[in-house]
């Protein structure tokens, strides 16, 4: 699978996440500003999701997309929001990555 592939579906996570932590920020989508960034950082996500489907497992990109997305939304909440950062937590977010590394060391291409 080409390197642009996974250029493109980095770019997509990191889209979605500030998209996602733009939502807390824009009141339910009453304000303007972060309402913008949480509409334009969507549509980057899904552009960039799709450049990346072109070449990748939909499975496999999807699962990555969404579980390195739950992490770093999480980590994010830890350590800009004041969410908490409970062992639970944390054991939940090993599992997340331990997932993500086996689905790309069991794909085959």
């Amino acid at each position: 699978m080409p390197a642009m592939a996974w250029v493109m579906l980095v770019c997509a996570i990191t889209a979605e996440v500030v998209a996602t932590s733009f939502l807390k920020a824009s009141e339910g989508l009453t304000k303007l500003l972060p309402s913008v960034i949480v509409a334009v950082s969507y549509i980057t996500a899904f552009t960039m999701l799709g450049k990346a489907l072109k070449t990748m497992e939909l499975g496999i990109a999807y699962a990555i997309w969404s579980g390195v997305g739950t992490a770093a939304i999480a980590l994010v909440g830890i350590m800009f929001m004041g969410e908490s950062a409970a062992p639970v937590k944390l054991f939940g977010l090993g599992l997340i990555t331990v997932g993500v590394v086996m689905l790309n060391v069991t794909t085959s291409h």
